[in-house]
């Protein structure tokens, strides 16, 4: 199966458990400092590839060497980064995760993240692919415009599509995001996104709220797992119970296993779970892909979480 992921591609500096929360003007220590492969977009696409998929990734980036960083680790995973521009006036982004079991802080250098546009994803890409990926809507400013078109650009070759919106740092949440799923098959909010997105407190409320269209909402709910509405019936999957490190990119790694699960017609539910085990085995180290698993992996993983509750 192959996905075409369009989007951000940058690094994280990761900072683990911290003994307090740094105010302005507090120095604080933490535990452990990773650099590491960041994005949503790009952790997205790790997750993918560990996962068996043969993935092709469009994005842009400096001559840099965080640059060169980030396309060596998707090469490593075997990622096609052909399509990846690199830009010397550009200089590629990194986030900055201040992470403990408590959960994480981001301050982001977008970089690059903000210039990539969607004329620049060819269509010889797409039709390499059976489905393409996007995260990240509010922080991609110049994909932004053009998302709704490169949708419907992909459904014309005969793609599905899935974006996941990230957090909006200007906490405007505008319309355009509602005007893109029009031509969006899954969307990916977890529950502070939706809330945002939807102005509801409760997630069934907000899953009514966009329901309608062609897009399916799946709301991941954290340790309260995840929803959706499906022929108008709620369907709700537990989360597994893990003892987090680093819950850097857990729903990017989620997404990655519901794409790889659904792709292989696994129902709404069985993708879900699949799911929400790729994000609770990714947050057993540091960093958002040292612990991503294979299918594998993942698939003994559910079975042993099944085996546990059998037992008890």
């Amino acid at each position: 199966m192959t996905i075409l992921v369009a989007g951000e591609l940058n690094a994280d500096l990761v900072l683990q458990n911290y003994s307090s929360f740094p105010a302005v003007g507090q120095e604080v220590v933490v535990d452990n400092a990773s650099l590491t492969l960041g994005s949503s977009s790009a952790i997205c696409a790790s997750g993918l590839a560990k996962l068996g998929n043969a993935v092709i990734f469009a994005g842009k980036i400096g001559r840099d060497l965080w640059g060169d960083l980030c396309l060596d680790w998707l090469a490593k995973l075997g990622v096609d980064c052909s399509p990846v521009l690199r830009d010397p006036g550009l200089s590629t982004g990194i986030t900055v995760s201040i992470t403990s079991e408590k959960g994480r802080a981001l301050v982001t250098y977008p970089g690059a993240t903000t210039e990539l546009r969607a004329s620049e994803v060819q269509d010889e890409d797409l039709l390499r692919a059976k489905h393409l990926h996007v995260s990240s809507f509010f922080l991609q400013t110049a994909l932004r415009p053009g998302l709704r078109a490169l949708f419907e650009r992909a459904h014309c070759h005969g793609l599905t599509t899935s974006l996941d919106p990230g957090f909006d740092p200007e906490e405007k949440w505008a319309a355009d995001l509602l005007e893109t799923l029009r031509e969006v098959d899954f969307f990916f909010p977890n529950e502070s996104e939706l809330r945002a997105i939807t102005n509801k407190a409760d997630p069934v409320d907000a899953l009514q709220f966009l329901s309608g269209g062609r897009t399916t909402t799946i709301a991941k709910l954290g340790e309260n797992g995840s929803v959706t509405l499906c022929g108008g019936h709620l369907v709700s999957v537990p989360a597994y119970s893990v003892r987090p490190l680093d819950t850097t990119g857990a729903g990017d790694s989620f997404n990655a296993g519901f794409l790889h699960a659904w792709l292989r017609n696994e129902d709404i539910a069985g993708a879900m779970a699949f799911g929400a085990a790729c994000g609770a085995l990714s947050t057993l180290q540091s960093g958002g892909t040292a612990a991503q698993p294979t299918e594998a992996e993942a698939i003994e993983f559910m079975r042993t979480a099944e085996k546990g509750a059998a037992a008890r």
